[in-house]
C-alpha cells in the first residue's frame, strides 16, 4: 500500500531539517547525513512512520471515534482548516487553549456560548438590543469563533491527535498525553519524538511538507470512511488488499524507484530560495526547497 511516494517527499522539501547546531540528539535515528551544516531527514524511515500513522488513523475512524488537528504557526494554519474540513473532522489553528483536553467541561461551556450567540443573530434577537450591545456580543462571538470554531461541533475528545510542530504545541501535547489520547506528531531535527506515539520525521516549517502531512492524515480518514461505507453497502464484505492511497501532492503515476542510500544533495539544494507561494519571513535558520 503506497501512502505517500519518494518523489512527493522530495519535492515538498520534507528532508530538509535545521541546523546542525539545532538540533535534539533524540532524532539521531531519523537523521540520515548532514550537508552544509543542514541535517537531511531519512526519507525511508519517513515513509514507514506515515504509513504506521495512516494505519492508527484510520484504526481510530473504524472505533467510530474523531481525529483533532492542531497546528497554530502560520505556516499551518490553512492547511490544518483546509484538510480538517475536507474529512470533517475537527481543528485548532489559531491559539490552544490551556485545558482544551484536560478541561473539556469548561469548553463546552464556551462553545454553548459560541452556539447561542450565533442563534441570536439569526433569531432576530439583535433587532431589541442596542448597537453597543450588539457590537460587544458581535465582538465576543468573533474571538470564540476564531478560537473555538473548528472544534465548534466537538461533543466528547477526540480519538487521536495529529500535531505540526510539537515543540510550539507542547501544551497540547502535555494535555493529549495526560488524557492517554494517541499523538501523531510531526517532528522535526529540533523536536522531542519521544512521548509521541506515532511521530513522523520531516520539515515541519514549509508549507509544501506541512500540506503533504496534513493531506497524508485527512486521506486516511476519508479512505476509512468510504471503506466502511462500501462495507455495509456490500453487507459486509472482506477488506480488498493493496488500495493504494495517493496524495494531491503525489504522482498518479508510477514513479522512478529513487534509491535514497545513493541519494545525492547538491551543494545548492542546501540553501534553497523560499516558495512564491510562502509569504510569511524566511527563518534563516530553516531551509526550505523550491520545487522545478
Amino acid at each position: 500500500m503506497t501512502v505517500v511516494t519518494m518523489k512527493s517527499l522530495l519535492e515538498s522539501g520534507v528532508h530538509f531539517g535545521h541546523q546542525v547546531k539545532r538540533w535534539d540528539p533524540r532524532m539521531k535515528k531519523y537523521i540520515f547525513a548532514e550537508r552544509n551544516g543542514i541535517h537531511i531527514i531519512d526519507l525511508q524511515k519517513t515513509i514507514q512512520s506515515s504509513k504506521e500513522a495512516y494505519n492508527a488513523v484510520r484504526k481510530v475512524i473504524a472505533a467510530q471515534k474523531t481525529v483533532l488537528f492542531v497546528g497554530t504557526k502560520k505556516q499551518a494554519q490553512q492547511a490544518i482548516q483546509k484538510e480538517a474540513e475536507r474529512c470533517g473532522m475537527f481543528y485548532v489553528n489559531n491559539r490552544w487553549l490551556g485545558g482544551m483536553l484536560t478541561n473539556f467541561s469548561t469548553i463546552k461551556k464556551s462553545l454553548l456560548r459560541l452556539k447561542k450567540l450565533e442563534k441570536m443573530e439569526i433569531d432576530g434577537t439583535f433587532e431589541n438590543l442596542t448597537k453597543k450591545e450588539i457590537a460587544a456580543l458581535g465582538k465576543e462571538r468573533a474571538k470564540l469563533q476564531k478560537n473555538l470554531g473548528g472544534i465548534k461541533e466537538m461533543k466528547e475528545l477526540p480519538g487521536i491527535l495529529f500535531v505540526v510542530d510539537t515543540r510550539k504545541e507542547a501544551i497540547a501535547v502535555a494535555e493529549a498525553r495526560r488524557m492517554h489520547i494517541p499523538i501523531v506528531a510531526v517532528v522535526d531535527t529540533n523536536c522531542n519524538p519521544e512521548g509521541i506515539d506515532y511521530p513522523i520525521p520531516g520539515n515541519d516549517d514549509a508549507i509544501r511538507a506541512i500540506s503533504l502531512f496534513t493531506q497524508i492524515i485527512a486521506n486516511a480518514v476519508v479512505d476509512e470512511d468510504n471503506e466502511a461505507g462500501l462495507r455495509i453497502v456490500e453487507g459486509g464484505g472482506e477488506d480488498e488488499e493493496g488500495i493504494d492511497v495517493i496524495t494531491d501532492i503525489s504522482i498518479r503515476e508510477e514513479d522512478e524507484e529513487i534509491d535514497i542510500e545513493h541519494y545525492q544533495i547538491k551543494d545548492n539544494d542546501a540553501a534553497p530560495p523560499a516558495s512564491e507561494e510562502e509569504d510569511f519571513s524566511v527563518d534563516v535558520d530553516k531551509v526550505y526547497e523550491e520545487s522545478n
